[in-house]
């Protein structure tokens, strides 16, 4: 019998996103709400139930009351939102972390990873738990994204006919250095000390790269490029979804934010020299970042390929 689907917030970006990847496939299906009711609690509360998998696609607060409309019920759950990527009883969806494949298998509830913290967690998380990087080192990360990542209101403001000239540059935001991701990014990577994280939002709709600048003497036993290679490649072994860059890339000296919009994928690359080091992820804010990964752990949930309906 096929599972039953439900995307809660099936109108906004992750949840169109999910759909996207989803609405082909046979061996599901897929339970749509009326649009004169998605706002509803009473019939959001009956597809929650009549669900076997539900995809919170929502804010904070909605995500928590949707939490509460399916308590007592069998649905398993995928949060897309921040409101429970570190509260107690919920997995944490990034499968090529050590140990967090086995947890999602098995979890009825899944918190699906920020944008920023996948990049992040992907360079630093592998350094600390082999400890190459020591907990309480001083981190800095360094991020670009596309503006889809910053909702509906920003969509429309890259978007619309009357948009203002200061967006066609970057801008950096969250300049009081308290991102939202950055609760879930000491969590999950096991460092002590907070990190100075700086993000930006770019004029492009979808792409992100995710940078960690260290010092070599930061470091113990992989204080060198061929080093942190080989401690990446064993830590990600033949992962489908994250990949290695090689050696030489980026061949024409410069990392793009955008080269994986579309894709399910995330890109490593280790570049810098003897005494400094650029760790630096690529994603797409949209694919790796939230909704490829939201179907990722649904496929691992249910017993699919891993990577089926997915874009690599």
């Amino acid at each position: 019998m096929k599972p039953n689907i439900y995307i809660d917030g099936r109108e906004g970006t992750t949840g169109l996103q999910i759909y996207d990847r989803l609405e082909g496939r046979d061996d599901i299906e897929l339970l749509l709400i009326d649009e004169d009711k998605r706002k509803d609690p009473d019939e959001r509360a009956k597809l929650l139930n009549a669900a076997d998998l539900v995809f919170l696609c929502l804010p904070d607060g909605a995500a928590r009351e949707a939490v509460s409309l399916a308590a007592g019920g069998s649905a398993r759950i995928i949060d897309c939102s921040t409101a429970h990527r570190t509260a107690e009883g919920w997995a944490y969806g990034f499968p090529e972390l050590h140990g967090q494949r086995e947890k999602i298998v098995n979890a009825k509830r899944v918190a699906n990873p920020g944008c920023y913290a996948t990049g992040f967690l992907s360079l630093v998380r592998p350094l600390v738990e082999t400890g190459a990087l020591d907990p309480e080192a001083y981190v800095a990360c360094h991020a670009l994204s596309g503006y889809t990542g910053a909702g509906k209101k920003a969509i429309a403001q890259y978007t619309g006919p009357e948009r203002e000239r200061e967006l066609d540059s970057p801008r950096h935001y969250a300049v009081a250095l308290s991102h939202k991701h950055i609760p879930e990014m000491m969590a999950m990577s096991g460092l002590t000390r907070k990190p100075v994280f700086m993000p930006m939002i770019c004029d492009f709709p979808q792409g992100m790269t995710v940078t960690v600048p260290l010092f070599a003497d930061q470091l113990k036993g992989a204080a060198s490029i061929e080093a942190l290679r080989a401690l990446y490649a064993d830590y990600y072994g033949d992962s489908p979804v994250v990949e290695l860059r090689p050696a030489d890339a980026p061949s024409c000296g410069f990392i793009g934010s955008n080269n994986l919009a579309g894709k399910d994928t995330l890109q490593i690359f280790v570049n810098g020299n003897e005494e400094q080091l650029m760790l630096t992820a690529r994603l797409d804010n949209l694919g790796k970042g939230a909704s490829g990964a939201a179907v990722q752990n649904m496929n691992l949930m249910l017993g699919f390929e891993e990577t089926k309906g997915l874009s690599l």
